[in-house]
């Protein structure tokens, strides 16, 4: 397949919407797959109503079709075409948060959107992203986007053109280069069909932020362990994995050196996930650093291109730094969890 790419400038939006977004769309409406650029990473969007267009994405991507995938809007009153109802919670949440990287499940009207889309659960998972080009894109098809993140299965989500051009070039009809994106992880999913809404996935919105605005919520513990039927993206399955064996090292600076020297003893090519605030202190053979522990949305914002660049540079195996659980550090936490299949060396 032939994948045509638009350059588009973030300066288009919902009143003025560029032909190349045009075109894109007109792409969705035929059923085909366009990636396409959001506030937190690229997504690969297809025509959430159609099965035939929804598979695609589950083929492109090799995605298990029994996960999930997110419903993107550029309205917030076209929530009412995809659910039964709204609780009051979940209205606080969008008027607080939307458009931006909050996702909240609810339970769905049936016989409107694909049951492929919902991997045929009672419940959808709804967002109206921040990005410029991802509200004209929707706003141009008329159409709510399914769109999980433009990759690989499995593999570090997309921030930037680049990684979406390796991932999906000849599996997708076309590619928005709208340039890198901003918060860097995904949206943070929310269920709000509880009487206690819960967190399905940490994200671009803090558990601290929306408790300011509708008090306490829980988190699941699917976040921390796999579950039968995940209600969420990034629930059940491995992911945002690079090709190296990973592990989080909780410890200090000298025992993780003391790991760096141990596994080059072995031949090994060792690289390290660092900040910048410790890169001098480590001697391997590739450090890559992953923004500022003083300002960890930075380490969001480079997380998964730090990890895709561990691929091109072959190493053996990767060590990685862990970060405060809070705020932000909590979505960088459970990424870096995952991508290293939850192995961990604690210091004793």
């Amino acid at each position: 397949m032939n994948t045509k790419v638009w350059v588009v400038d973030k300066s288009v939006n919902k009143s003025h919407i560029y032909p190349q977004v045009k075109e894109a769309a007109e792409v969705l409406k035929q059923n085909e797959l366009v990636a396409f650029p959001t506030e937190t990473v690229y997504g690969l969007g297809a025509n959430s109503t159609s099965d035939e267009a929804v598979k695609k994405i589950y083929e492109a991507k090799g995605r298990p079709s029994d996960n999930p995938l997110i419903i993107h809007i550029s309205d917030i009153a076209e929530v009412e075409k995809f659910v039964t109802h709204i609780p009051e919670t979940a209205k606080k949440l969008m008027e607080t948060f939307w458009p931006g990287p909050l996702t909240i499940v609810l339970t769905k009207k049936s016989g409107v959107l694909s049951k492929v889309a919902t991997a045929n659960l009672s419940t959808v998972a709804i967002r109206m992203p921040e990005h410029p080009i991802a509200l004209a894109l929707i706003e141009a098809s008329g159409l709510p986007i399914a769109a999980p993140s433009a990759n690989i299965s499995g593999k570090p989500s997309p921030t930037k053109f680049s990684h979406v051009e390796h991932d999906l070039t000849g599996k997708i009809a076309g590619i928005i280069n709208g340039g890198d994106t901003g918060v860097g992880v995904e949206s943070t999913v929310i269920d709000c069909t509880s009487e206690i809404p819960t967190i399905l996935r940490p994200g671009g919105i803090s558990k601290e932020a929306i408790e300011a605005i509708i008090g306490a919520v829980d988190v699941d513990q699917a976040v921390k362990q796999a579950v039968i039927n995940p209600k969420s993206p990034g629930m059940k399955y491995k992911h945002y994995a690079p090709s190296a064996t990973m592990y989080l090292v909780n410890g200090s600076k000298n025992y993780i050196q003391h790991l760096i020297s141990q596994y080059q003893s072995e031949g090994k090519k060792v690289g390290v996930l660092t900040t910048e605030e410790n890169a001098s202190f480590y001697h391997a053979d590739i450090i890559n650093v992953c923004g500022k522990r003083s300002d960890l949305s930075t380490v969001a914002q480079r997380l998964y291109d730090t990890l895709r660049l561990f691929d091109q540079q072959h190493v053996d195996i990767i060590l990685s730094e862990v970060f405060p659980p809070q705020g932000i550090g909590s979505a960088i936490m459970n990424r870096l969890m995952k991508a290293a299949n939850h192995q961990i060396m604690t210091e004793k």
